[in-house]
Protein backbone atom coordinates (compact mmCIF):
# COMPACT_ATOMS: atom_id res chain seq x y z
CA UNK A 1 0.00 0.00 0.00
CA UNK A 2 1.45 3.45 -0.85
CA UNK A 3 2.00 6.14 1.80
CA UNK A 4 -0.30 9.23 1.51
CA UNK A 5 0.78 12.51 2.47
CA UNK A 6 -0.66 12.93 5.99
CA UNK A 7 -1.85 16.77 5.20
CA UNK A 8 -4.15 15.89 2.48
CA UNK A 9 -5.82 12.64 2.92
CA UNK A 10 -8.87 13.45 5.31
CA UNK A 11 -10.90 12.66 1.96
CA UNK A 12 -9.19 9.80 1.45
CA UNK A 13 -9.46 8.19 4.73
CA UNK A 14 -13.34 8.44 4.05
CA UNK A 15 -13.46 7.08 0.93
CA UNK A 16 -11.47 4.05 2.11
CA UNK A 17 -13.57 3.51 5.08
CA UNK A 18 -16.46 3.71 2.89
CA UNK A 19 -15.10 0.99 0.67
CA UNK A 20 -14.03 -1.29 3.66
CA UNK A 21 -17.35 -0.86 5.30
CA UNK A 22 -18.97 -1.81 1.77
CA UNK A 23 -16.48 -5.00 1.01
CA UNK A 24 -16.85 -6.02 5.34
CA UNK A 25 -19.84 -8.91 6.38
CA UNK A 26 -21.61 -5.99 8.04
CA UNK A 27 -21.97 -3.51 5.44
CA UNK A 28 -25.74 -2.86 5.85
CA UNK A 29 -24.95 -2.10 9.69
CA UNK A 30 -21.96 -0.10 9.34
CA UNK A 31 -23.24 2.23 6.49
CA UNK A 32 -26.66 3.36 7.98
CA UNK A 33 -24.94 5.54 10.14
CA UNK A 34 -22.37 7.12 7.55
CA UNK A 35 -25.67 7.77 5.42
CA UNK A 36 -27.45 9.72 7.67
CA UNK A 37 -24.99 12.35 7.97
CA UNK A 38 -24.38 12.31 3.73
CA UNK A 39 -27.90 12.80 3.67
CA UNK A 40 -28.11 15.98 5.83
CA UNK A 41 -27.26 18.91 4.25
CA UNK A 42 -24.89 21.17 6.47
CA UNK A 43 -26.02 24.48 7.42
CA UNK A 44 -25.07 27.41 5.00
CA UNK A 45 -22.22 29.35 6.81
CA UNK A 46 -22.72 32.83 6.62
CA UNK A 47 -20.27 34.60 4.13
CA UNK A 48 -17.94 36.58 6.50
CA UNK A 49 -18.25 40.30 5.12
CA UNK A 50 -15.01 41.15 4.93
CA UNK A 51 -14.16 37.93 2.83
CA UNK A 52 -14.06 38.65 -0.56
CA UNK A 53 -14.96 36.58 -3.99
CA UNK A 54 -13.67 33.31 -3.52
CA UNK A 55 -10.07 32.17 -5.14
CA UNK A 56 -11.20 30.93 -8.78
CA UNK A 57 -10.25 27.78 -10.13
CA UNK A 58 -6.63 27.54 -11.78
CA UNK A 59 -5.50 31.05 -9.32
CA UNK A 60 -2.72 30.58 -6.94
CA UNK A 61 -3.80 31.67 -3.37
CA UNK A 62 -1.07 32.01 -0.51
CA UNK A 63 -2.31 32.66 3.00
CA UNK A 64 1.02 33.44 5.59
CA UNK A 65 -0.84 32.17 9.17
CA UNK A 66 -0.42 34.05 12.53
CA UNK A 67 2.70 34.36 13.92
CA UNK A 68 4.62 33.44 10.70
CA UNK A 69 7.40 35.31 9.24
CA UNK A 70 7.76 35.58 5.67
CA UNK A 71 10.78 37.48 3.80
CA UNK A 72 11.95 37.40 0.20
CA UNK A 73 10.25 37.86 -3.08
CA UNK A 74 6.77 36.49 -4.20
CA UNK A 75 5.77 35.73 -7.48
CA UNK A 76 3.18 34.20 -9.42
CA UNK A 77 0.50 34.56 -6.75
CA UNK A 78 -2.87 35.76 -7.48
CA UNK A 79 -3.99 36.39 -3.91
CA UNK A 80 -1.85 36.81 -1.12
CA UNK A 81 -3.52 36.86 2.34
CA UNK A 82 -1.43 37.98 5.16
CA UNK A 83 -1.73 37.40 9.03
CA UNK A 84 1.25 37.57 9.94
CA UNK A 85 4.32 39.08 8.87
CA UNK A 86 5.84 39.94 5.34
CA UNK A 87 8.63 41.44 3.98
CA UNK A 88 8.67 41.12 0.38
CA UNK A 89 8.46 42.27 -3.08
CA UNK A 90 5.29 41.13 -5.03
CA UNK A 91 3.48 41.78 -8.14
CA UNK A 92 -0.01 40.24 -7.95
CA UNK A 93 -3.64 40.59 -8.49
CA UNK A 94 -4.69 40.78 -4.67
CA UNK A 95 -3.34 41.48 -1.17
CA UNK A 96 -5.99 40.74 2.19
CA UNK A 97 -3.48 42.10 5.28
CA UNK A 98 -5.74 41.01 8.13
CA UNK A 99 -6.02 43.33 11.27
CA UNK A 100 -3.26 41.70 13.10
CA UNK A 101 -0.98 41.22 9.38
CA UNK A 102 1.94 43.09 8.73
CA UNK A 103 3.36 43.57 4.85
CA UNK A 104 6.67 45.92 4.57
CA UNK A 105 8.13 46.06 1.24
CA UNK A 106 6.97 46.94 -2.42
CA UNK A 107 3.83 45.58 -3.76
CA UNK A 108 1.86 46.35 -7.12
CA UNK A 109 -1.80 45.06 -7.13
CA UNK A 110 -4.53 44.98 -8.94
CA UNK A 111 -6.94 45.36 -5.17
CA UNK A 112 -5.55 45.77 -1.98
CA UNK A 113 -7.73 45.32 0.89
CA UNK A 114 -5.69 46.67 3.68
CA UNK A 115 -6.80 45.65 7.52
CA UNK A 116 -3.20 45.45 9.03
CA UNK A 117 -0.50 47.54 8.42
CA UNK A 118 0.89 48.05 5.19
CA UNK A 119 4.34 50.27 4.92
CA UNK A 120 6.91 50.81 1.63
CA UNK A 121 5.42 51.11 -1.50
CA UNK A 122 2.14 49.90 -2.93
CA UNK A 123 0.70 50.77 -5.91
CA UNK A 124 -2.78 49.63 -6.86
CA UNK A 125 -3.90 49.70 -10.25
CA UNK A 126 -7.81 49.20 -9.63
CA UNK A 127 -9.58 49.60 -5.97
CA UNK A 128 -7.70 50.34 -2.66
CA UNK A 129 -9.27 49.56 0.64
CA UNK A 130 -8.30 50.76 3.90
CA UNK A 131 -10.72 49.51 6.34
CA UNK A 132 -11.07 51.16 9.93
CA UNK A 133 -8.28 48.79 11.56
CA UNK A 134 -5.63 49.51 8.35
CA UNK A 135 -2.68 51.62 8.85
CA UNK A 136 -0.97 52.20 5.03
CA UNK A 137 2.64 54.62 5.27
CA UNK A 138 4.76 55.21 2.64
CA UNK A 139 4.71 55.36 -1.02
CA UNK A 140 0.76 54.90 -2.22
CA UNK A 141 -0.26 55.06 -5.85
CA UNK A 142 -4.03 53.84 -6.31
CA UNK A 143 -6.35 53.72 -9.24
CA UNK A 144 -9.90 54.37 -6.97
CA UNK A 145 -9.54 54.20 -3.15
CA UNK A 146 -12.03 54.18 -0.11
CA UNK A 147 -11.04 54.72 3.24
CA UNK A 148 -13.41 53.65 6.25
CA UNK A 149 -13.50 55.63 9.99
CA UNK A 150 -10.84 55.22 12.09
CA UNK A 151 -7.99 53.84 8.52
CA UNK A 152 -4.76 55.39 8.51
CA UNK A 153 -2.94 56.85 5.80
CA UNK A 154 0.35 58.65 5.26
CA UNK A 155 3.15 59.57 3.14
CA UNK A 156 3.04 60.18 -0.46
CA UNK A 157 -0.21 59.85 -2.18
CA UNK A 158 -0.79 59.72 -5.90
CA UNK A 159 -4.27 59.04 -7.61
CA UNK A 160 -4.01 57.20 -11.16
CA UNK A 161 -1.98 54.76 -12.26
CA UNK A 162 -2.55 54.28 -15.99
CA UNK A 163 -0.22 54.41 -18.58
CA UNK A 164 3.01 56.30 -16.38
CA UNK A 165 0.85 59.60 -15.94
CA UNK A 166 0.23 59.92 -12.45
CA UNK A 167 -0.84 62.99 -10.85
CA UNK A 168 -0.01 63.77 -7.15
CA UNK A 169 -2.40 64.06 -5.05
CA UNK A 170 -1.80 64.48 -1.79
CA UNK A 171 1.79 64.64 0.34
CA UNK A 172 0.36 63.36 3.69
CA UNK A 173 2.14 63.11 7.58
CA UNK A 174 -0.11 60.96 9.89
CA UNK A 175 -3.14 61.37 8.48
CA UNK A 176 -6.16 59.45 9.88
CA UNK A 177 -9.29 59.26 8.23
CA UNK A 178 -12.25 59.92 11.06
Amino acid sequence: MALQSPFFNNKRESEATQLRNALSPNAQAVQQPQQAPAQQQPAPQPAAASSPAPVAEGESKLTIGPNIKLKGEIKDCDTLVVEGSVEATMDSRVIQISERGAFKGSAEIDIAEIRGQFDGDLTVRKKLVIYSTGKVRGRVRYGEMEVEKGGQLSGEIESGTQGGRQQPLLAMRNTSVG
